[in-house]
């Protein structure tokens, strides 16, 4: 797969070849409130058991067990549409937004859909549950059990929308108000370049945890015994590495230079030997200590949203 960088000539800044290659997605959710706030005369009746006034108490209760299978595979689809929707994205300084690929829209949205069908699935089980989880309800709330509080049925109450707003100044203004217009392309520059930023920041943060985790894994021992880590620590290095490669927009050389350099370092390494040969785990720990050592500085030194960046 053509990364950003081949979508685009090097003539481009990387706000540009965002607001090229780029199209904003915002996913939301609509989800049924599991708790509620106490009613006045509930709340006067917990205060008075602890002999406080019921203005200054705030309480809540549980409506049904969030903990119940059924109600977390309901909640486990939306956590895996939200971590795909992420990991095809970069962050946009607009709440919910984020950008997409335009080469890869059909593949997304496609994928949305299945998340979709699989949330309306996981309703349809949590729907045959919930006679069980408000009779349990009724059995735990005691007194503050309301059955108004309860809806007749699941359906309908979960769902997950996808849409594509636009982030560009409106074309109408350009005739209207060439003035607003102009003010409105100014705007806009700025929050790509923001998003660049923004991008920057993201993954500079996810790769010092990942080497971080790494490394504290393969350093010293517990015990007398080196420590025990997952194959997950490697193969989520892995997964970082082709999500930079095809969402990188070459405008940091030195955070380029950090992914290369990690990157080289597990290339060809596989979980077993490091923990089979001590010399090659000892070596890899190292390296990587020296690339988070500099990734920190880059986090540390540098304000949020002024990481250097270079214009192509």
């Amino acid at each position: 797969m053509t990364t950003l960088l081949d979508q685009s000539p090097e003539t481009t800044t990387p706000a540009e070849r965002l607001r090229t290659t780029m199209a904003a997605m915002r996913l939301s959710f609509t989800w049924f409130g599991t708790r509620k706030t106490l009613s006045p005369d509930q709340k006067a009746q917990a205060a008075e058991s602890f002999g406080a006034e019921g203005d200054f108490l705030s309480a809540g209760k549980k409506l049904i067990d969030v903990k119940h299978p059924a109600f977390r595979a309901v909640s486990t689809v939306r956590n895996r549409a939200v971590s795909y929707f992420k990991g095809m994205s970069l962050p946009y300084p607009e709440p919910a937004i984020r950008l997409i690929r335009q080469d890869r829209l059909d593949e997304i949205t496609e994928r949305m859909q299945e998340f979709r069908q699989e949330l309306d699935i996981a309703v349809t089980h949590l729907d045959r549950a919930y006679g069980y989880l408000k009779s349990a309800a009724r059995e735990r709330l005691g007194s503050l059990y309301n059955e108004g509080d309860y809806p007749e049925s699941m359906q309908g109450l979960f769902s997950m929308d996808v849409d594509f707003p636009s982030v560009e100044p409106p074309d109408y203004l350009r005739q209207l108000n060439p003035a607003l217009y102009q003010q409105e392309c100014q705007r806009v520059q700025s929050r790509f370049n923001e998003a660049v930023e923004l991008a920057e920041q993201a993954f500079c943060e996810e790769l010092a945890r990942l080497v971080s985790h790494l490394t504290e894994r393969l350093s010293g021992t517990d015990d007398g015994r080196p420590k025990i880590f997952r194959d997950s620590a490697i193969e989520n290095l892995s997964e970082f590495f082709e999500r930079f490669r095809q969402l990188n927009i070459g405008s940091n050389e030195q955070l380029d230079t950090l992914v290369a350099d990690a990157q080289r370092v597990v290339r060809g390494v596989r979980p077993q030997h490091l923990r089979d040969d001590q010399p090659l785990r000892q070596h890899v720990a190292t390296e990587l200590s020296a690339v988070q050592s500099v990734l920190e500085g880059l986090l540390v030194d540098r304000p949020r949203r002024n990481i250097l960046r270079r214009a192509k």
